[in-house]
């Protein structure tokens, strides 16, 4: 079963989102901030994370330019899940390695097509 790591300050967001993953069959753990989400891939590289933007102690952005600088950084999907809409910030997202990107609010259906779409599904 594909590990998925959901990366959000939000506990509600985090529910939500477990809640469409382990439909998808994804084994599910979550993190409330970029550090803390660093140090469980630290101990447990995913398969896929689904990562917040704006969070305390250590942002999206942040996250995704230290993980994609370690060791097997690379081998995680990461799809960026936001309320950041505007075209430079997706486009520092994907730059900065982001795989894809969901604009929240979203659903089991938006969540599926994109990881279908981004080949992880």
């Amino acid at each position: 079963m594909a590990y998925c790591l959901i990366v959000d300050d939000s506990r509600l967001v985090r529910a939500v989102a477990r809640r469409i993953l382990e439909e998808l069959k994804f084994d599910v753990d979550e993190a409330e901030n970029g550090q803390i989400a660093l140090d469980r891939c630290g101990a447990d590289m995913p398969d896929l994370v689904l990562l917040d933007w704006k969070m305390p102690v250590l942002d999206g952005l942040g996250f995704l330019k230290e993980l994609r600088a370690r060791p097997n950084g690379n081998t995680p999907k990461v799809v960026f899940c936001t309320a950041e809409s505007d075209l430079p910030s997706i486009q520092a997202a994907i730059d900065a390695g982001a795989d894809e990107y969901i604009i929240k609010p979203f659903d089991q259906e938006i969540v599926q097509s994109k990881l279908t779409e981004a080949g992880i599904i």
